[in-house]
């Protein structure tokens, strides 16, 4: 009975978390100034025009009551109709998630498949030209923005070498080749500043894990370096790394939004954005909340990979 009475817990107060969250947002993005139906019809617009629009797109009920409304709908999958688009937002989110999910899951696989090794690298022998190098990629990684990364990208491997396209997205129609090219630029700009925080976190954690005492009692036993390193040593930091790129999934989705921009993709982060400009308070909402939405599962994925890792921790469940 332990393990369903955990799970419903979680599960409730997961679903408070998002209750509050959607509240939050909500207000936030309510409170926010300009009028949606001044900025739809233009500031020369007739005050009866405009008080017909926004009668027409719910903007002139109550507070509370557009709240409960909009959250009505999302329960039902009804995420109302964009002011600026004139489409549905569940249909709308949906077309713009096919570019930024594989943007977000390429950009994690990367900063993994660079950090670790770097990590573990420097870790191995501190002091060495390697960890040098791998100090000097966190340090210049943290320092500079993901978007000005992505600019310098343009530059060297778009318009000079002409390896990549310089922006836009064909679409998965036009095939995957086209398209996977398309986001591998924008996928190494936001992937490296989050690399550079995931070295240092790796080489920290392999290095304080070298110097317990299971790791030396393996040394002494005749294991060697290597040997000791990649078997009791790297499984043993992973914890601290999971925990990391766990907190830095939120930061790889709010990141999207400037490198989308930079490289003109139609992903989650443009539409936020030019939803925002043109104040479409429906499409904010939802993609806000839906941000929300990504970042508890994310952080329920790290508990349940925690888990897998430490058996410590399934046994206190």
């Amino acid at each position: 009975m332990t393990r369903p009475l955990t799970f419903l817990r979680s599960l409730l107060g997961t679903a408070a978390v998002l209750l509050i969250a959607s509240l939050v947002i909500f207000l936030l993005i309510d409170a926010a100034p300009g009028d949606p139906a001044e900025i739809m019809l233009g500031t020369s617009a007739q005050p009866d025009t405009l008080a017909a629009l926004r009668a027409d797109l719910g903007l002139d009920r109550p507070l509370m009551v557009r709240y409960l409304g909009w959250l009505a709908g999302v329960f039902t999958g009804d995420l109302g109709q964009s002011y600026t688009y004139g489409v549905a937002v569940r249909e709308l989110i949906a077309e713009r998630l096919t570019v930024t999910l594989p943007l977000t899951l390429m950009a994690t696989v990367l900063a993994v498949v660079i950090s670790l090794p770097l990590g573990v690298i420097a870790a191995a022998r501190p002091g060495k030209p390697g960890d040098g190098l791998a100090s000097l990629f966190s340090q210049i990684g943290i320092a500079v923005p993901n978007f000005w990364i992505g600019l310098l990208l343009i530059l060297a491997f778009a318009l000079k070498f002409k390896w990549f396209p310089p922006g836009g997205f064909p679409g998965w129609d036009a095939g995957f080749g086209p398209a996977f090219s398309a986001l591998v630029l924008p996928s190494i700009a936001l992937a490296i500043p989050q690399a550079a925080v995931l070295t240092r976190v790796t080489r920290a954690a392999v290095i304080e894990v070298a110097n317990e005492d299971f790791v030396r009692t393996a040394r002494a036993k005749g294991l060697s370096r290597n040997r000791a390193l990649w078997r009791h040593t790297v499984p043993n930091s992973l914890l601290p790394v999971v925990t990391m790129l766990g907190l830095q999934i939120p930061f790889l989705i709010s990141g999207a939004v400037l490198v989308e921009n930079v490289f003109s993709l139609p992903g989650i982060g443009t539409l936020a954005y030019q939803a925002l400009s043109q104040r479409d308070l429906i499409v904010v909402q939802n993609v806000v909340l839906l941000f929300a939405v990504i970042v508890l599962v994310v952080n329920a994925g790290t508990d349940a990979l925690y888990a897998r890792l430490d058996p410590r921790l399934r046994a206190r469940k």
